[in-house]
């Protein structure tokens, strides 16, 4: 079970690097939250799994569970409310033609 808890939270970090990477690379606030917003729920998601394998079936894991799914849900949500205040501010998408 160690092993299998290391291999998912290497995985996690796998996606967190690459999503932190999409941060610098990127040129607008756009593609750069849909890069970081993608990849972080997914790297948190497989190291939160990770930990919880690594802890067994206790009370941190249904924790640890609980985390997860807030992450997981949460996410998307928060990311859409931050590019939305970011458009309505008067930021457009790269390459947008103004009207």
């Amino acid at each position: 079970m160690t092993w299998l808890a290391i291999f998912l939270i290497v995985v996690g970090l796998f996606f967190l690097v690459v999503g932190s990477i999409g941060i610098l690379r990127f040129p607008d606030v756009f593609s750069r939250a849909h890069a970081l917003s993608l990849t972080d729920s997914l790297g948190a998601v497989f190291v939160l799994a990770g930990l919880a394998v690594y802890e067994g079936f206790t009370f941190n894991f249904l924790r640890i569970f609980v985390v997860l799914l807030l992450i997981y849900l949460m996410n998307p949500v928060i990311s859409h409310a931050t590019l939305r205040a970011a458009y309505r501010s008067g930021l457009r998408p790269t390459g947008e033609k103004d009207k």
